[in-house]
């Protein structure tokens, strides 16, 4: 992984990345080295300034480099609890989930209401479930991230040259990402593409809000309507840049929030569409394009939607259609 010093127990460390590790997030650096520390401390030690990377301070974001010198304060592992256990059910309903696999990656579509990592409260997440569920593997790595709340195309590299050589694409935007999202209204077919820019605001009790913001940072969403319903609509969402919330933000912008979205939502029609059995956030990463690492091929992988949604939503068209019949 890295030259470490040999500093004795409880002492700070300096610890010299390698090229391997070169464009992984620092919290992914960390929570690999201090295996068993539990990462709302992997956080906490970083937002408090107690990790540094070459002297200065650092985001959890930040993607180390070859040569950087990582300062890790002490830290007490023999405290940390038991890591959480993926039930059975849990288990059988992610290796369910499995679109694609090979020896060096793995595409997951991802459950609504299961986050892709610990933290935060969140006790087990997708990857942590996944090293339990195959403890044989000796590296699995989130290559991206997904809300919680978010359905879809997640993947995860099986070796440290997949990860480098997706991390690559997706920063010069060889990956394209599709979403489906039902939202608020009809869609006007004139709207392709939202580019509010964004900021990121973190509240008090931890919780990210997302605004549009002139100061914000630059992003972008192409839309495109695929069905319209009567008082909502179908839409697919191509995000450009990958800001946090970016498509949820940015259909609320557009005066369409997406339906089942507890902070950017509508509140009305949030509870009127529960009665249809819609009572998750409506977003869902339907396809992932890519160049396949190892071979360079470009590839295609979709996600289907869930059962429970695909049934909402032909319960919508059949009133629409319906409402038109009665007016011929």
């Amino acid at each position: 992984m890295a030259e470490k010093n040999d500093a004795p127990a409880g002492a700070v460390q300096w610890v010299e990345v390698d090229g391997e590790y070169a464009g992984q997030r620092l919290d992914n650096f960390l929570i690999t080295l201090l295996k068993g520390a539990p990462k709302t401390l992997v956080y906490r030690i970083i937002r408090k300034g107690e990790v540094r990377v070459n002297k200065g301070r650092v985001q959890a974001s930040y993607r180390i480099q070859a040569g950087d010198l990582v300062r890790v304060p002490p830290v007490r592992l023999g405290e940390s609890r038991a890591p959480a256990t993926p039930s059975d059910a849990l288990a059988k309903k992610i290796e369910a989930a499995v679109l694609y696999e090979d020896e060096r990656l793995l595409i997951i579509n991802k459950p609504s209401g299961l986050a892709v990592h610990g933290g935060s409260g969140v006790s087990l997440g997708l990857i942590e479930a996944l090293r339990q569920i195959r403890p044989q593997a000796k590296f699995l790595e989130l290559v991206h991230r997904l809300d919680r709340d978010t359905s879809g195309c997640v993947m995860v590299a099986k070796r440290r040259s997949a990860l480098k050589a997706l991390h690559e694409d997706l920063r010069l935007g060889r990956v394209n990402k599709i979403y489906h999202a039902l939202v608020v209204g009809r869609w006007p077919k004139h709207r392709v593409q939202e580019d509010a820019p964004l900021r990121k605001n973190e509240l008090k009790s931890g919780e990210r809000v997302v605004r549009a913001d002139p100061d914000g940072k630059p992003s972008l969403t192409r839309f495109r309507v695929l069905r319209n319903l009567g008082d909502v609509t179908l839409v697919e969402a191509r995000p450009v840049t990958g800001r946090t919330h970016q498509i949820r933000v940015h259909t609320q912008v557009a005066g369409h929030p997406i339906v089942g979205d507890p902070k950017y939502g509508d509140d009305a029609v949030n509870r009127t569409m529960k009665g249809l059995g819609i009572d998750r956030l409506f977003l869902h990463a339907a396809q992932l394009e890519f160049n396949l690492p190892g071979s360079g091929e470009r590839t295609v992988v979709v996600a289907p939607l869930e059962g429970r949604l695909i049934r909402a939503v032909d319960q919508l068209a059949a009133g629409v259609e319906q409402q038109y019949q009665q007016q011929q």
